[in-house]
This record gives structure tokens, C-alpha cells and sequence, in this order.
């Protein structure tokens, strides 16, 4: 049996760590190739697995290796209450781009310049959850940093994640969401929508709100200075998921 501390070494360069039982169950019910994977508590994780995720229940059985605490620490910078991590193959960059051109069935998603990691994750959790054909983001945020996935709880493994300049955006009608914009009310998202989103602090940037096809304005009462950024997606994509948009199996 091939040592569990001696594969994560070797292979913690070129993979994406999945912290925490929610991150594994997701990436395996999603079809991500987990080639290491490690607890503290064999048992406990396979309870957790029982209760909450009974349909990858024996596929986490056959990869979770039992290890020390203090190996499991050692391994992770942020021990997590379910003492459970692993790594998992990114999916291929080129096989997202492909996902991401014309026709979709589905918005995508991008964060223009985000800035806060976890607040990335939740939207990558969100887009998973309503069926989005993935999550864009511009700048020099990772969107495979270890925070952002552990955010997302491994859905990055149901979902595109990539990061582009804003020149490489997929295509389609581009609507950004801006306060000055029209009311989301009164639009009907189509399902090839780009959805654009500013970050909180500066909102859109130049370059991005040039390429804008139309600009949004999400319902809010006077003197609120804005919302969450996960809360403006998850608005718009129950927005659009409510005017028809594909439904979710």
C-alpha cells in the first residue's frame, strides 16, 4: 500500500487540496480524481458519510487512509473540524474553455477584480447550486486558492472555474450588474447571459464596463450603500432561474 504522507508530498504541487469532509464529498460526487485523501477518524468520516452522503459513501471508504493527528496537521495549514483532507486533480483548463463557449444551457458567472477569498467561494457554491455554466473572475485573484475552495466546499467540481482577462471573456450578451443600471425586474436573462459583477469596494472596472451589453440594477431601499457580492449572484440567478432559466436536475 503505497504510503499516504509520501503521495501528498509528491503530489502537493501540482493538485488542489479539498479541506474538510464537505469538500471531499462534493469533489467525488462530482467526478474529480481524488488520488490521495486522509483523517484522523476512518470511522467518523464514514458516519459523516452514512448520514450525509450515503451515495459516495463507499467510494470515500476505499480512498480515506487513517492517519495521525499530528501527520494530518502537518498537511494542512488550517486544521478542519472534520479532520479530513485530500487532493484532487484540477480539472483541464482547456476542456473549462471549451465548456464555457457558445451554445450554453446556462449564465456564466464573472467576478470583475474580486478580492475577498472566501466571499469567491461562496459564489462558486452558488453557481454550482443553480446550474451556472461556471464562474469567470479578472484579476490576480486565484480562484483555486485553497480559501476559495474550501468557500465553495469542492464545488468547484460541478461548475467551470477559470480565471481570464477580461478580453478572453466567453461570449455572449454581457449584462453587468451596476447601480446606475435598469431595473432586473423588468429584463428576462437569457440562458447565454454573461453576468458581470463588480467587487465591492470599486464596483466595475473601466475596461470590463465598456464591453457591457446592458447594465442591471438589483431591487435595494434607499441609503443601503450595497449588498454582499454572493448575495448580488445569488439575486441574479434566481432571477434568471425564476424567468424560465434551465432547471436544475
Amino acid at each position: 500500500m503505497t504510503d499516504p504522507l509520501s503521495s501528498w508530498h509528491r503530489l502537493a504541487g501540482g493538485c488542489v487540496l479539498l479541506d474538510g469532509f464537505h469538500a471531499l464529498k462534493h469533489a467525488v460526487r462530482f467526478g474529480a480524481e481524488v488520488p490521495v485523501a486522509v483523517t484522523t477518524d476512518r470511522r467518523a468520516a464514514l458516519v459523516l458519510a452514512e448520514e450525509l452522503a450515503p451515495d459516495v459513501r463507499d467510494r470515500l471508504d476505499a480512498l480515506l487512509t487513517e492517519v495521525p493527528e499530528e501527520t494530518y496537521r502537518s498537511l494542512v495549514s488550517r486544521p478542519h473540524p472534520t479532520a479530513v483532507a485530500a487532493l484532487a486533480v484540477r480539472p483541464d483548463r482547456q476542456d473549462n474553455l471549451r465548456a464555457l463557449e457558445l451554445p450554453r444551457s446556462a449564465p456564466v458567472v464573472v467576478l470583475d477584480q474580486p478580492r475577498n477569498l472566501g466571499n469567491t467561494g461562496a459564489v462558486v457554491r452558488l453557481a454550482a447550486g443553480f446550474g451556472a455554466t461556471g464562474v469567470v473572475t479578472t484579476g490576480t485573484l486565484d480562484p483555486w486558492h485553497p480559501t476559495v475552495v474550501r468557500g465553495g466546499a469542492g464545488l468547484h467540481f460541478a461548475t467551470v472555474v477559470e480565471r481570464l482577462t477580461v478580453e478572453e471573456l466567453p461570449r455572449g450578451p454581457l449584462f453587468a450588474l451596476d447601480p446606475e443600471g435598469e431595473d432586473i425586474r423588468g429584463v428576462k436573462l437569457p440562458d447565454d447571459a454573461v453576468l458581470a459583477f463588480g467587487s465591492e469596494r470599486s464596483g466595475l472596472s473601466a475596461q470590463l464596463r465598456s464591453r457591457t451589453d446592458h447594465l442591471l440594477a438589483l431591487p435595494m431601499r434607499p441609503k443601503v450603500s450595497s449588498y454582499n457580492l454572493a448575495t448580488s449572484v445569488a439575486m441574479a440567478l434566481y432571477h434568471w432561474s425564476a424567468g424560465g432559466g434551465a432547471s436544475v436536475p
